[in-house]
């Protein structure tokens, strides 16, 4: 069997392709199966040079970036302990995506649905096509999208969620757009274009400053306002002390460009 998840790195970019197009049924294609899922966050974790490592770009074979969950994986037949690893498993990728020090961007084309959608949902940046369609639909076959909800309801406005979780319909990249599920809607033939030249725009900045940034953002983002401000100030005063912190203010002050550490 051919690898259900393919890894590169070039220049600081490692892109990860989800890689099992040739199912039957469109609800299979590229499907977050167990295996699928291992093989995901192996190449999150690895599978090039992380030093250099700057910016993670998340992409899919064929016309289906992911159908979500193996539903056969959620068979009565596998029974409670399997479905619990199957979930586990899930969120550990989920989370994963955006505890990584470096930016995560998924780049849609067509259909993600379900988990698929919760993949989407969780990465840093999306960049679609504008045929993309995105979809809860779990409710559809009497399984509620309760995990993918976490993500998705984090993303967008509540009500926009609840009609996607409870109707299980899909919504256009245009509506994605709208409702901030992506960042940025791209006709079809430019989406390799425009997914890299962000992913290089993100290679000119220091790694380790991001990576402060990164985290912080995610943390803060939960708080109360000023809970917020007081770990963002504290953040920031410490980014200050760092070797790309005092070198960035210094090139800007003297009109050079900075030479970043990454340290």
């Amino acid at each position: 069997d051919p690898a259900l998840t393919v890894s590169s790195q070039h220049d600081g970019i490692r892109t990860i392709t989800l890689n099992n197009p040739k199912k039957r049924q469109v609800r299979l294609v590229n499907a977050l199966s167990l295996a699928m899922l291992e093989s995901l966050r192996r190449d999150l974790l690895g599978g090039g040079s992380q030093d250099d490592l700057q910016v993670i770009i998340i992409a899919a074979e064929g016309p289906v970036f992911s159908a979500g969950h193996d539903l056969n994986e959620l068979s009565p037949a596998h029974g409670r302990d399997k479905h619990t690893e199957i979930f586990d498993a899930c969120t550990k990728v989920m989370t994963l995506v955006q505890d990584l020090p470096v930016p995560v961007i998924a780049k849609v084309r067509g259909l993600a649905t379900a988990a698929g959608c919760q993949l989407v949902a969780s990465c840093d940046i999306v960049v679609a096509s504008d045929t993309a369609q995105f979809a809860t639909p779990g409710v559809k076959v009497g399984l509620f999208c309760s995990t993918p909800a976490v993500a998705l309801g984090r993303a967008v406005p509540r009500k926009v969620a609840m009609e996607m979780l409870f109707t299980g319909q899909p919504i256009t990249a245009q509506d994605a757009l709208l409702h901030g599920l992506v960042s940025k809607v791209v006709p079809e033939p430019k989406l390799d274009e425009e997914t890299h030249r962000l992913a290089k725009q993100i290679c000119t900045t220091s790694r380790s400053v991001t990576a402060i940034g990164k985290a912080c953002f995610y943390s803060q983002i939960t708080k109360t306002r000023d809970e917020a401000y007081r770990e963002a100030g504290e953040v920031m005063v410490d980014n200050l002390q760092t070797a790309d912190g005092r070198e960035g203010i210094s090139a800007f002050l003297e009109k050079r460009k900075p030479t970043w550490t990454h340290r």
